[in-house]
């Protein structure tokens, strides 16, 4: 297997009838949402974030966010049917999947992750998504991503106060 990220999720998209999503490489990086916005030049909701959450402090799970959204914990884990959620500690999702910290990617893993999808995505045509580093990302639209990943959108947001 090859241990480059972007061609992990390259040759995801390739294996799965999604050659025509162009990845696209740049100087600037992706680190934050906000950089994601400004070097994509959308607003900070058609950012993709990619989040790995353990449920029930065993089940590897992926997390698809609208970029202003805040992930809700609870609802995460109900929407897993487990009890409680947690992120993945950076280091064990890189020693896992070989993915850092800003390039985490909505594909690509060497495992099939249950994965939520936020609802809010579905507001856009088009959302954003890292590549498998910080200088590599995407556009896809929500129907797509949702089934690639063979999730299921839900409310996982924090509420606003």
């Amino acid at each position: 297997m090859n241990d480059d990220p972007v061609l992990k999720v390259r040759k995801f998209l390739d294996d799965n009838n999604a050659q025509n999503i162009e990845i696209k490489i740049i100087e600037g990086s992706i680190f934050t949402v906000s950089d994601a916005a400004h070097e994509i030049g959308v607003a900070e909701n058609e950012i993709l974030k990619s989040l790995i959450v353990l449920v029930d402090k065993v089940r590897p799970c992926l997390v698809l966010m609208s970029g202003a959204n805040q992930i809700d914990a609870k609802k995460i884990a109900h929407a897993f049917n487990g009890k409680r959620s947690h992120m993945m500690p950076p280091d064990e999702i890189f020693k896992r999947y070989g993915f850092k910290i800003g390039g985490v990617p909505s594909v690509g893993y060497s495992e099939n992750l249950p994965a939520v999808l936020d609802e809010d995505l579905f507001n856009f045509k088009i959302v954003w998504s890292a590549a498998g580093t910080d200088h590599a990302f995407f556009p896809i639209e929500p129907q797509k991503l949702l089934t690639l990943t063979k999730g299921f959108k839900a409310d996982i947001k924090k509420s606003q106060a």
